[in-house]
């Protein structure tokens, strides 16, 4: 499957800087796995059959909300795409549902960068694109916020 962009290129446009979502959104997962796993060694450990039985079905429910969140984390990852061409900004969103935001580059008034404090360890936060005359746009949890602000604004 090709990308979004790749299809809506102009002649003569190139993509100049290409980013997604960052991989925060499989946080989740992550912290589900981590359960999953340290219930299923607590019923190796454990040694009254009812225990064990309740750590291998908590393991289990956990395991299946685990793999549900890793799944949606990756098909969010999978259909999102934001880039920077020598034009415009393009931002997409959605599989079959499918929202665009795009901007001329010569239109975009300012571009801010929210960051918390684990967000500016991990490399990742919002940016508000504003328009002239084109309104606002916040693209969220993306990854390398600042390289994509100054993708922008460098020209």
């Amino acid at each position: 499957m090709a990308r979004y962009i790749d299809e809506i290129l102009q002649p003569g446009e190139r993509v100049l800087y290409s980013t997604n979502a960052h991989w925060i959104f499989y946080f989740p997962a992550i912290l589900a796995w981590i359960v999953a796993l340290g219930l299923l060694v607590l019923s190796r450990q454990a040694t009254v059959d009812g225990l064990v039985i309740l750590c291998l079905i908590g393991a289990g429910v956990v395991a299946l909300a685990a793999l549900f969140w890793t799944v949606k984390g990756w098909f969010h990852r999978f259909t999102t795409e934001t880039d920077v061409t020598n034009l415009r900004v393009v931002h997409k969103t959605g599989f079959i549902k499918r929202r665009t935001f795009e901007m001329a580059l010569d239109k975009v008034e300012s571009v801010d960068v929210d960051q918390t404090i684990l967000g500016r360890i991990l490399n990742y936060g919002d940016v508000t694109i504003r328009g002239v005359g084109e309104g606002i746009e916040k693209i969220t949890t993306i990854a390398s916020p600042l390289a994509f602000r100054s993708s922008i604004t460098t020209r």
